[in-house]
């Protein structure tokens, strides 16, 4: 592969479908045969479960790894490794045995641990009744410590990273308890935030923190020696809250009819019409790329943008949903010809990959 960051969306396209996703494959296949030997039931069938039906999460943030030029397969093995870690909880959670706020919280300190090498491993499960799990958890914590560690310039970007870090695992927190307790909470920490963040609502600034591309970001460049102070808060900037806000409302619009049946809370049930969600996801594309216009790699950034939009809109459940149609027209329209040929090659891809299978 390549070391530099491609110029045209078809060259990008090419690197991620021979070099990048076979690599991300390869990582996810030892976790998950890691998940398959976990003792306990519930964390193996949730462990598995987040990687059968996740996994294009991590075939996503792994396009960062372009950045990292020659160190590209060492950001993979980091970002399949905590994007994993972050699918693995939320699935714990979403289908939780417990509802208890203190329990979500020290789960996800194992994020928090992941982003600090110096930081000690905890028994994560301590509050829950589910414990033995083969040291799945602890090991993904230390591989993503083993790769922060050998980065000259971790304490650039580490305020960055654990301040993303904080807002994902609040999110996950309010979220995730009864179900009585989740709007409430979550508008009381938008609250606290709003002054930050004005024009968004509560359930915006929620999918804004909802997202692990700035970790991902931050981290490729880091590995690749790019990194400087002002680079870091660019970064920081630029994907925090809209290109990241954007990147969840597309992933929480994708699972309405999902998240409906199984009682989940969805951002995207908020807005009140489907118009009124229509102009709000096309606000997100107009910043979205207005704010990564002073990143370098300039382009592909802008292929981030609009490949998120051709990846998500892609999915087999847009075809399910009232406004699909329609919605991935106007959105591809939105987002230029660079959206449609990521839509239209990933269709593809999914389609020959399930005549593999």
């Amino acid at each position: 592969m390549s070391y530099s960051v491609p110029k045209s969306s078809f060259k990008l396209m090419k690197m991620v479908f021979q070099d990048i996703f076979p690599v991300v494959d390869k990582e996810l296949q030892y976790w998950n045969e890691r998940a398959q030997k976990i003792p306990n039931k519930e964390l193996s069938h949730q462990a598995q479960a987040s990687i059968a039906s996740k996994r294009f999460h991590c075939q996503g943030g792994a396009v960062f790894s372009m950045l990292a030029g020659p160190k590209w397969k060492e950001a993979i093995t980091f970002i399949v490794a905590y994007q994993t870690i972050s699918d693995y909880l939320d699935n714990l959670c979403d289908r939780s045995t417990s509802l208890d706020p203190d329990d979500f919280t020290l789960l996800h300190q194992s994020m928090a641990d992941a982003l600090s090498p110096a930081n000690e491993i905890q028994n994560y499960y301590a509050l829950r009744k589910e414990q033995k799990d083969d040291g799945y958890l602890r090991d993904l914590v230390k591989t993503c410590q083993k790769s922060l560690a050998e980065i000259p310039g971790l304490s650039v970007i580490q305020p960055y990273l654990l301040e993303l870090e904080t807002l994902y695992g609040d999110l996950q927190v309010h979220k995730h308890v009864r179900i009585e307790e989740r709007v409430s909470r979550l508008e009381e920490w938008f609250r606290q935030e709003k002054d930050k963040h004005p024009g968004l609502s509560w359930y915006e600034f929620s999918a804004c923190s909802g997202s692990t591309l700035g970790i991902f970001c931050l981290v490729s460049y880091a590995m690749g020696g790019q990194i400087t102070a002002s680079l870091a808060k660019e970064v920081y900037e630029s994907y925090f809250p809209y290109m990241q806000g954007l990147h969840i409302l597309l992933d929480y619009y994708i699972d309405q009819q999902e998240d409906e049946q199984e009682g989940d809370l969805n951002f995207c049930s908020y807005y009140e019409s489907l118009e009124n969600m229509e102009q709000r996801f096309l606000h997100f594309i107009v910043e979205t790329n207005k704010h990564v216009q002073s990143l370098p790699n300039k382009r592909f950034h802008e292929m981030v943008h609009t490949g998120l939009v051709g990846l998500y809109l892609a999915d087999p459940k847009v075809k399910k949903l009232a406004s699909g149609k329609q919605m991935t027209k106007r959105l591809l329209r939105a987002s230029g010809l660079r959206s449609s040929f990521f839509h239209y090659n990933v269709k593809m891809y999914n389609r020959l990959k399930m005549r593999s299978m």
